[in-house]
């Protein structure tokens, strides 16, 4: 695979009014440029700008390489805003549609869904992620008087790092999940803020790390293939974000999917978002394309691989020290920036008479009160009024220090133990 690589760098240049405005080495009122201020500060498409929008075609094509030819993307005002859109063309409250997500999901996803009056139901999951077989045998025995809605045909799941769990499903995991889909003619919401975040290998605690890869053609075989990569159907729209991996405050993204499909994102996005910021786009275009290029960018997310693998390693090191192992179990995440704590609530001592959500406000409080925050697991419940499968905590490794996290998680093992009496 060859990935195409063209900086172009230009002198500064003073304006009529004896100014100079730069991005890096870039005028950004240079009338020679393809895009200068003049277009960004002016009012755009609703699929954004022609040139930011080549970019991240070029990029999903080097990434993706969707097996059709009519398909299509469309820039967007980050992931959030691109599930209530597409969530409002693809689902009716009046019909009693419904969405279909991970047992625990995405808390601010399902905060989207409920307003819309659209159901969310959860569907089983593991260590990596949706099960195939549980979410079949969910949709066949499905009974709309039974669930108070229409059997879902709107799938939204967060293949890579899922949030809460951190679970990842693998090549063989996501082909099978869109066998399923296509057994019951379900379309995929592919949601990957974290896609890129993808880790090198655990090894273990004071072990040597796993080689990174050595070239930018290395880096992109070894992620794991995307949904749209494998969508035959054009039953998938891929949500993708610059917010995990370069600028949150940038408020961008786009979407990929199907010609169909962009179209009528396209004309919703005319009268809801109306396009993606002009600054946002200009600040981004002259790094992506005219600094790095696309090499240039893959060689970022390289690095950023590497420094995630890093935080990851020292918040389960700190695991291995501080936690007790015979309650508090986990599985290293292979992307993403969360970790899931499993505690085994049945061998609390006062489990017959204290409910698990007691112990659970009981150990958070606890976290709380020692200067820790972890996010409770009922907060990601995709039906609230189901009982707990279990009780979970989701740390995070995204931005604290090693010795920060370490501290935490001490005191999270404390929490536990005053809980369990140990």
């Amino acid at each position: 695979m060859k990935v195409p690589y063209a900086p172009h760098f230009s002198e500064d240049e003073t304006l009529e009014n004896g100014q100079t405005v730069t991005i890096g080495k870039y005028d950004v009122r240079d009338h020679d440029a393809v895009y200068d201020l003049s277009i960004a500060l002016n009012y755009g498409q609703s699929t954004g700008s022609a040139q930011m929008l080549r970019f991240l075609t070029e990029h999903t094509e080097i990434v993706c390489n969707p097996p059709y030819a009519d398909w299509r993307i469309c820039q967007t005002i980050g992931s959030t805003g691109a599930l209530e859109q597409a969530l409002r063309m693809l689902c009716d409250k009046d019909r009693g549609d419904s969405v279909l997500t991970e047992d625990f999901s995405f808390s601010t996803a399902l905060e989207t869904i409920a307003p819309l009056g659209v159901k969310a139901f959860g569907t089983p999951i593991d260590n990596e992620g949706l099960v195939p077989e549980a979410m079949d045998m969910l949709l066949t025995n499905w009974d709309d008087k039974e669930r108070g809605a229409r059997k879902p045909h709107v799938l939204y799941t967060v293949p890579s790092g899922q949030n809460p769990t951190g679970a990842t499903q693998g090549t063989g995991r996501r082909r099978a999940i869109y066998a399923v889909c296509q057994k019951h003619d379900v379309f995929i919401i592919e949601d990957e803020p974290y896609y890129f975040l993808q880790m090198q290998p655990y090894a273990g605690r004071n072990q040597p790390d796993a080689p990174p890869p050595r070239t930018v053609e290395e880096f992109v075989s070894s992620l794991i293939p995307t949904y749209v990569s494998m969508d035959i159907d054009g039953r998938v729209l891929r949500m993708d974000s610059f917010s995990k991996v370069l600028v949150p405050g940038s408020r961008l993204g786009w979407v990929v999917g199907s010609e169909q499909i962009i179209e009528r994102y396209q004309r919703h996005a005319e009268v809801a978002s109306q396009g993606p910021s002009g600054f946002s786009q200009i600040i981004l275009y002259k790094l992506l394309d005219e600094t790095w290029g696309h090499e240039g960018y893959l060689r970022w997310l390289m690095n950023l691989r590497m420094q995630y693998t890093k935080r990851r390693d020292a918040l389960l090191a700190a695991c291995e020290e501080h936690l007790p192992r015979d309650i508090v179990t986990w599985t290293p995440p292979a992307a993403g920036m969360f970790l899931w704590l499993h505690v085994d609530y049945a061998k609390h001592p006062q489990a017959a008479t204290k409910s698990l959500t007691d112990v659970e406000e009981e150990i958070f409080n606890s976290c709380i009160d020692g200067g820790v925050l972890v996010a409770r697991g009922s907060w990601f419940l995709a039906e609230k009024e189901k009982p707990m499968p279990g009780l979970f905590f989701r740390a995070t490794y995204a931005a604290a220090s090693a010795e920060n996290m370490n501290e935490a998680i001490k005191r999270f093992g404390q929490a536990v133990r005053h809980s369990f009496g140990n």
